[in-house]
């Protein structure tokens, strides 16, 4: 048991690292190589931080815990939104300016509706990863096209401004993209392995193992960026970051994962308990990050604490089904 421990703790620690290496020179070669400030925060900024949900659930689905794939997945959607939200409102409320953004969070309430739909029957087939993986494709089209488009926009000053503050040559960015691509494997195939060894000893299923502890040290990325974002008045980056991340992990990590083992009797819970609260929080930032009645789009931090608490509530209902 304490070897699987270390491992996860290791896993994480080495996830965490590896994956900031990765983001940051997949940036910089991006930017050398002549890619628009908003592109790189839309597709490597936006998407990169999910590369280790990606790598994760397509280790756990290649050694045959499909379990752990699909509940790492749906589990750092809602760790997304309601942990790393939350705690990134409490530093600093979340002001929402971006035009980009507030097109991607409509986007991306359809494509959980959608991923709902697909669950509908309790299985994920070849077929269906293929259109949540076709659908990534055009989701990264679609993004290419709307950032040529809107020039000027908010995320696109702050990420000019991120950019800038760290360069580095194009030969150091290269060399980081390439460690970070490999550690970040290695360190995956270390957290599988010992999410995997834990769940056997306490008899707990891989899914609840994907939803909780799987999910949280997955997201980790996604926390730190939006929280430095944030502290440095970069709202829009940091929720941006979170909103592509969510849609990636619907549309790629979920797709690859299902393309590599099919899922062909999905627990129940899934659609009506996990599904369920991760359309609910994605209902709840579209309410937050738009504002009505004259109220600007903005997450204050009462509604930061209030994501906190859901956060909580779903983990402890999680461990009760438990005993």
């Amino acid at each position: 048991m304490i070897f699987y421990l270390l491992a996860i703790v290791l896993g994480f620690a080495l996830l965490v690292w590896s994956a900031d290496r990765f983001v940051d020179g997949a940036a910089s070669t991006a930017k050398h190589l002549g890619m628009p400030s908003l592109l790189i925060g839309i597709l490597i900024v936006g998407f990169g931080t999910s590369a280790p949900e990606m790598v994760v659930s397509a280790i756990a689905a290649y050694e045959g815990n499909p379990g752990l794939a699909l509940g790492n997945a749906i589990g750092s959607n809602i760790v997304n939104i309601a942990l790393i939200l939350g705690i990134t409102a409490i530093v600093a409320p979340i002001a929402v300016n971006s035009k980009i953004v507030k097109k991607e969070i409509p986007l991306l309430l359809l494509i959980v509706l959608f991923t709902g739909y697909l669950l509908l029957d309790n299985t994920l087939t070849l077929f269906e990863g293929v259109i949540l993986l076709a659908g990534f494709f055009a989701l990264v089209l679609w993004s290419v096209f709307a950032a040529f488009r809107s020039r000027g926009d908010s995320f696109e000053d702050q990420m000019d401004i991120e950019l800038n503050e760290d360069i580095m040559s194009l030969k150091v960015g290269i060399m980081w993209l390439v460690f970070g691509l490999i550690l970040l494997i290695a360190s995956s195939r270390l957290l599988v392995w010992g999410a995997v060894g834990v769940a056997n000893s306490f008899g707990v299923s891989d899914l609840i193992i994907g939803l909780t502890i799987v999910a949280l040290g997955t997201s980790l990325p996604e926390l730190a960026a939006s929280v430095m974002a944030a502290r440095k008045g970069e709202h829009d980056i940091a929720i941006g970051n979170v909103v592509g991340s969510n849609m990636f992990n619907l549309l790629a990590v979920i797709g690859i994962a299902v393309i590599i083992a099919p899922m062909n009797s999905i627990p129940l819970e899934v659609l009506q308990r996990d599904w369920t609260i991760m359309l609910l929080l994605t209902i709840a930032l579209f309410v937050m990050a738009y504002g009505f009645k004259g109220r600007n789009g903005r997450i204050n931090r009462v509604e930061g604490t209030i994501l906190i608490l859901c956060y909580a509530a779903y983990n402890t209902y999680l461990g009760m089904s438990l005993v």
